[in-house]
């Protein structure tokens, strides 16, 4: 049986065209398609140059044929690469509907950035605004765990025709996870490409909705990950979280550098730090400085960036996430108002942005050994 066009067609719509948030048809990517018999020929242009991305793309298209049309199709695809021919616009959302995304962040590893994300989506969801959260911590998220839907699963809704993954909503906050779709004993092991493939649906697949704010979780680090993102959509701001010792304020700084990097130029709205200190619950108005005092504060001065507040190390905090309940969830505590003043200087840092910043552009890869904005 001959082929048609709209057999390959189809096919190829299942294909994230490199560095959007289409599918290599609606990208207007696929140039031409020639069938005859079981031969296809497909004509595609990207703009990235290197050899690594031709290669990519003539993978994905062949496997996408061999699988949703006929694996003994025999399939020729040609790769040529094509500069834009004006400036990326960056009018109106990458992601349509959401207004703000912010990245929180931090440089290490068990600094509790993924309680600083739950708390301040409450945060700000207390205070009337429509929120999200993206956990991109693909290979150990949490998110999920800490609003009390760990077996949710995403049901799919039809938006304008197309098939879309609808959010799980907890607490009035719309929440997307690697973590409904994996099994809790089953370990993620992708490559980079593989996981910002996954996030770039998690996305753009999604009806989102409007929201005010769409917070992304991302990983420990500065890596794949972070790069996907901000190649995949325009980061209003970035939030780093560190505790006070100085091991956690090396590898914070490292992440604030990363987000003011030239050609990544992200602003950082600015510090959260975390577990500053400790008070034990029989003894609430004595403060123990385990990990150090004013570790954040003093990093945040140095470096010129704003110092959203401090989060003491409690034991209340840690039992709220682990039942799935978050602690800001709680009305007029000590808690629940240290979380709403950091989301409040937040918000402060956001409207400067906002009033003094053009528009966060996406990252495009250049080159194989760097990446810049489009101008």
């Amino acid at each position: 049986m001959a082929y048609t066009k709209k057999d390959i067609s189809n096919a190829l719509e299942t294909i994230t065209a490199p560095g959007e948030g289409t599918n290599l048809i609606e990208s207007g990517a696929v140039k031409n398609i020639v069938t005859f018999d079981k031969e296809v020929i497909v004509d595609v242009t990207i703009s990235n140059p290197t050899l690594q991305a031709k290669k990519k793309i003539e993978v994905e298209i062949m496997k996408a044929i061999h699988q949703h049309v006929d694996v003994k199709a025999d399939v020729k695809v040609n790769v040529s690469v094509i500069a834009p021919d004006k400036p990326i616009e960056n009018t109106k959302p990458k992601v349509p509907g959401i207004q703000n995304i912010i990245a929180i962040a931090s440089g290490k590893g068990g600094v509790g950035k993924s309680t600083i994300t739950a708390n301040m989506a409450i945060s700000l969801q207390k205070m009337g605004f429509k929120v999200g959260i993206l956990d991109a911590d693909v290979y150990g998220p949490s998110i999920h765990l800490m609003f009390d839907v760990a077996h949710a699963k995403p049901l799919s809704v039809e938006i304008d025709g197309k098939s879309k993954m609808q959010p799980i909503e907890s607490y009035g906050v719309k929440i997307l996870s690697l973590g409904f779709f994996v099994d809790a004993n089953q370990a993620v092991i992708w490559r980079g490409a593989m996981a910002g493939k996954a996030l770039n649906q998690l996305i753009f697949d999604s009806h989102w909705g409007e929201l005010d704010f769409l917070l992304i979780d991302l990983p420990p680090g500065t890596g794949d990950i972070h790069l996907s993102i901000v190649q995949a959509v325009p980061v209003t701001g970035a939030i780093i979280v560190s505790t006070p010792q100085n091991i956690a304020l090396a590898d914070a700084k490292k992440g604030v550098a990363m987000f003011q990097q030239e050609s990544i130029n992200v602003p950082v709205l600015g510090i959260v730090e975390n577990m500053s200190y400790f008070t034990p619950a029989e003894l609430p108005d004595n403060k123990y400085y385990i990990f150090g005092q004013n570790g954040a504060k003093n990093l945040a001065e140095d470096i010129n960036v704003a110092f959203l507040g401090e989060i003491p190390l409690v034991q209340s905090i840690r039992e709220s996430g682990d039942v799935g309940h978050p602690v800001a969830l709680q009305d007029n505590t000590p808690l629940e108002l240290a979380f709403s003043e950091i989301t409040k200087n937040a918000l402060s840092q956001l409207v400067k942005r906002n009033n003094d910043l053009p528009p966060t552009e996406i990252v495009r890869i250049t080159t194989m050994s760097g990446c810049s904005t489009k101008k």
